[in-house]
């Protein structure tokens, strides 16, 4: 009985489970309240279980796809990656300023008695520096994934450089070291299939810790916030993703039937950095190739923020309609900018964007405390946002995928 149940949950939809573990944790937090608290160790556990096999993942897919590249493809696809994340990003920014200028959430809000502390706001100059560690074993043990992938890019040019190299020894052992990356690879995706079968039940205590502890009144108070970023979310999937596959020639159904699995995931988990080993699986799914997919998503992830550049300019909106602040174009515009800055680097877990709101609300003199306003919905606003990250990423590298073959059969 119980090995017949078991093979019915595996065999189940992945998405299904999540979607049913996602709605029974909304379901039992409404109904005992503070009481699901009990549950929030099932919920951090999944957390730690992708975030255990993200890092190794991370680095070995980006080392494996800069092993396999030329310097000038390297090169190549990379300003390509940035220009599609410019793009992107200020569309994002633009529909969510639009958007929270017209609908005007905020102006019948009050700031609640409750103040957060500012949070220290990082140099440019650091975060730069912080993609070049003093210690390779540190960057590992703090998960500083911008230092992570400085360190896999440097040792996969080395490994390309000694393939082509003429010392027939650095060859030989160019090639062990290959398959011991491929080796290594094969080992954490095997971890993950596990870790994917207790998802459904860390997503249903997450969800039921999230609306127990938050309840309906938080929710009603921020319901125009709230909506105005989904409606952002629609418009941003419906004409920028959309325009940008339809560009590439990529089949929208067919692609966004093939990557499912990655933006529900980003969704019921709220990281994106978590659900990365997800969304490369998933992007090779839909026809992109694994040399592109292995470069592309782990770089998009620490550099492409849709959502949270969404979110940045309807928080700033919001902001300014509680405090009836006058901000110009100009204004938000700068706002806006610095705030993607200091998410280059902010490592994809679930209220990372409180935190760089914070020192973005700090910088301009705004109140704190609007932080704590939001953060009464930043579980909702989190999973809309972080899907919308990782779609973004893969659509990037659907489109640099494409380009790349035109140019090869150019060659």
């Amino acid at each position: 009985m119980l090995k017949q149940i078991w093979n019915g949950y595996r065999k189940t939809p992945f998405a299904l489970k999540m979607t049913i573990g996602f709605l029974i944790g909304i379901a039992a937090g409404l109904l005992f309240g503070q009481q699901m608290q009990v549950l929030k160790p099932f919920g951090t556990l999944l957390i730690n279980l992708l975030s255990l096999v993200a890092i190794p993942v991370v680095f070995l897919t980006v080392v494996k796809a800069v092993d396999q590249m030329s310097i000038a493809q390297l090169g190549r696809m990379g300003w390509k990656l940035i220009l599609y994340y410019a793009a992107t990003t200020a569309a994002a920014v633009g529909i969510g300023v639009g958007l929270a200028l017209f609908f005007k959430p905020g102006q019948s809000l009050r700031l609640p008695d409750v103040t957060v502390e500012p949070k220290e706001t990082p140099h440019f100059s650091d975060i730069l520096l912080q993609m070049v560690p003093d210690n390779l074993f540190q960057a590992f043990a703090s998960g500083d994934l911008m230092a992570i992938i400085f360190l896999a890019v440097i040792i996969g040019m080395a490994m390309s450089s000694m393939k082509f190299s003429t010392d027939q020894r650095m060859q030989r052992n160019a090639e062990l070291l290959d398959q011991v990356v491929v080796a290594l690879n094969d080992l954490f995706y095997k971890l993950l299939n596990g870790i994917l079968l207790y998802a459904p039940i860390g997503v249903f205590a997450i969800s039921a810790v999230a609306f127990g502890s938050q309840g309906w009144e938080t929710f009603k108070s921020l319901l125009t916030f709230t909506g105005v970023f989904y409606l952002g979310i629609v418009l941003l999937w419906v004409f920028v993703y959309t325009g940008f596959l339809r560009f590439s020639g990529t089949p929208v159904i067919h692609f966004f039937r093939r990557t499912k699995e990655a933006y529900t995931t980003a969704f019921f988990t709220s990281s994106s950095i978590a659900s990365l080993p997800i969304a490369i699986k998933a992007a090779k799914n839909a026809g992109i190739s694994e040399k592109t997919a292995n470069f592309a998503l782990p770089l998009g992830a620490i550099f492409n923020s849709d959502g949270g550049a969404l979110r940045m300019g309807i928080s700033i909106v919001f902001a300014a309609n509680i405090t009836s602040l006058q901000l110009s174009a100009s204004d938000l515009f700068v706002i806006v900018l610095i705030g993607t800055l200091l998410s280059i680097g902010t490592a994809g877990v679930p209220a990372a964007g409180l935190v760089t709101l914070s020192a973005v609300l700090t910088m301009f003199g705004l109140p704190l405390e609007i932080v704590a306003l939001i953060a009464g919905v930043d579980a909702i606003i989190g999973m809309g946002g972080t899907a919308s990250n990782v779609v973004g990423d893969i659509v990037g590298a659907a489109v640099v995928d494409k380009s790349e073959k035109e140019t090869s059969l150019q060659a």
